[in-house]
């Protein structure tokens, strides 16, 4: 019987896609069982189940936001999945657990951690996410993109390898597009409000003056009111969400969106111009300086929302559109700043963690 490492968290797709990246890379290198602890309420519910991995649900609730009493209300539903979760842990056994951040990480990995499994974490962004700050303490690995973030954590723990990708994240050669221009706007998992409204009246503007494709993928809550923002326009695609988001972003002339840090790891990886606005209530305003990283090698472009009106978005969309060259320099830059080996490097690192060995056949060929 394989070892289990359990990979913990989940929510959005910043949490649940890196998740899912690492464990193909275990799966890859190890005779090993991943299995997932989530909530029935992320992202993972639906995502977890569909890459035909085990997912073991609790029902845990975000702490933040909503005053005091929401707080109370969601420690104490933490409290009780913890119990739950360490009925899980012993059943499971795992040699290690990651957590990948979000609201569901915390009772999964202290559980871990009360009986001796070792933990994890895995932070994309500049700052800590309050389950990795939770429990940063007690972690045996960090696994990051900054090294700045490394200073959470004592002695040598940290390590920066950047943001793991799932399969179809490689570097793509840019070819504009000889008709319609191609655009593709990322509305995130949950549903970015000032995309899905800003967003397709800039477009609409452009489209006055130049034909377009646009794949707009709203996010769950938002594809009504989206589909009303471009109603009676033509060549419009929009979707709740994107299974083959990476075919579609390699299609694509310029990628609009937010700027989390897998958004930006996965521009970087393929190599494809953007228009990035970041969310303005970030931690620490930590968007913000994930879309500076890409655009001061000149692979985006950045907004604030408040500068992001319709004219504003119309304009700057109409320019990049209308230079070619401009685009493919920035597919270029964007490319050159991607760290592709991140879900192979964290994957070894977490199996080194775990005492599990790597397959014959890799140490093999490693070997020769």
């Amino acid at each position: 019987m394989p070892r289990a490492i359990l990979i913990a968290g989940g929510g959005t797709g910043g949490h649940v896609f890196p998740g899912l990246a690492i464990a193909r890379a275990l799966g890859r290198l190890a005779d090993v069982e991943v299995v997932f602890a989530g909530t029935p309420r992320g992202l993972e519910a639906k995502v977890i189940p569909e890459a035909g991995y085990p997912l073991e649900l609790l029902d845990v609730q975000p702490m933040k936001g909503g005053g005091p009493e929401r707080a109370i209300r969601g420690a104490l539903i933490a409290a009780q999945a913890t119990r739950k979760a360490r009925a899980v842990v012993r059943r499971i056994d795992p040699a290690a657990v990651l957590s990948v951040g979000g609201y569901a990480a915390g009772p999964a990995a202290l559980a871990c951690v009360a009986q001796r499994v070792p933990l994890a974490v895995l932070e994309p962004n500049s700052t800590l996410g309050l389950a990795n700050r939770i429990l940063a303490p007690f972690a045996k690995r960090a696994y990051l993109a900054w090294a700045e973030t490394g200073r959470h954590f004592r002695g040598d723990k940290a390590r920066v390898y950047g943001v793991p990708l799932r399969p179809g994240f490689e570097p793509r050669a840019y070819a504009p597009a000889s008709g319609p221009k191609r655009v593709l706007v990322l509305g995130g998992s949950q549903g970015a409000l000032a995309l899905n409204e800003v967003v397709p009246k800039a477009l609409l503007e452009v489209g006055r003056t130049m034909p377009l494709a646009i794949v707009h993928q709203a996010g769950r809550d938002r594809e009504v009111s989206a589909r009303a923002a471009y109603a009676g326009a033509d060549g419009v695609e929009i979707v709740p969400f994107l299974d083959d988001v990476a075919r579609r972003m390699a299609d694509a002339d310029l990628v609009i969106g937010r700027s989390g840090a897998s958004t930006v790891a996965e521009l970087s990886a393929i190599g494809r111009a953007s228009l990035l606005i970041p969310f303005p209530y970030a931690a620490d305003d930590h968007q913000a300086k994930n879309a500076r990283s890409l655009a001061d090698v000149g692979g985006a472009l950045s907004l604030r929302q408040e500068d992001a009106d319709a004219g504003r978005l119309a304009q700057e969309i109409a320019e990049l559109l209308g230079d070619d060259a401009r685009r493919t320099r920035m597919a270029d830059a964007a490319r050159g700043h991607g760290r592709p080996r991140a879900a192979d490097d964290i994957a070894r690192d977490l199996l080194s963690l775990a005492g599990i060995g790597l397959k014959e056949s890799v140490a093999e060929k490693e070997s020769s």
